[in-house]
């Protein structure tokens, strides 16, 4: 039985584009820019922040470190966040469907402070709510200092929220990330790219 729905944030609630982001540290001249950003995970300086691992500041050193052209704070923080497209309004709507049907309703996201407190809070401000009125408990990266698709982040997850893997599914657009959670007992469901989760949920829980 399916009692908790634990969702990834960038590809399954967010909508993302690293090809922004990419193209926005080339712009900064930071080199040789997509070696710092996978598919489904970054490197370095990025990955760093994300893992809770550094703080903002020393983010913000590493990369001019990194940049032979002066760069600002907040330039660093745009070029960042170009990662982020948005959320849509209905799928902000379908949490609050689902956690009125009865589900507890979970967040587990590799993500870092400087998204998480402006683009991606001010995404969830956007239909007159705040992010933990969608939420029954969330987990940062940052926070439990661990990223998907390591044990520790699904290990932290059970703990900190309090949750039974074997009756929470986990969706996510990342097979690796998947195949993390199932390692742990969690069920799981992939969200491919381009793919709603309202509808994937409609066929798995009927």
């Amino acid at each position: 039985m399916i009692r908790n729905l634990l969702f990834d944030l960038g590809g399954v609630i967010m909508d993302i584009k690293k090809d922004n982001c990419v193209e926005a540290f080339r712009q900064l001249g930071l080199p040789d820019t997509s070696a710092f950003f996978g598919d489904y995970g970054q490197k370095g300086p990025f990955a760093q922040i994300e893992e809770g691992m550094i703080t903002v500041d020393e983010f913000h050193a590493y990369v001019k470190a990194l940049i032979p052209a002066p760069a600002t704070d907040a330039e660093i923080d745009a070029a960042f966040m170009k990662f982020l497209i948005g959320i849509p309004v209905e799928r902000l709507r379908e949490l609050q469907r689902l956690r009125a049907a009865g589900y507890g309703i979970y967040l587990l996201s590799n993500t870092n402070p400087i998204m998480w407190h402006a683009k991606i809070a001010e995404e969830f401000r956007k239909d007159g709510l705040q992010i933990g009125d969608y939420f029954d408990g969330i987990v940062t990266s940052f926070e439990a200092k661990a990223l998907k698709p390591k044990a520790r982040i699904f290990e932290y997850a059970i703990s900190h929220l309090g949750i039974d893997p074997a009756e929470t599914l986990f969706l996510d657009d990342s097979q690796a990330n998947l195949d993390g959670a199932a390692a742990l007992g969690f069920q799981t469901a992939l969200v491919p790219d381009g793919a709603e989760f309202a509808d994937i949920l409609r066929k798995r829980l009927g």
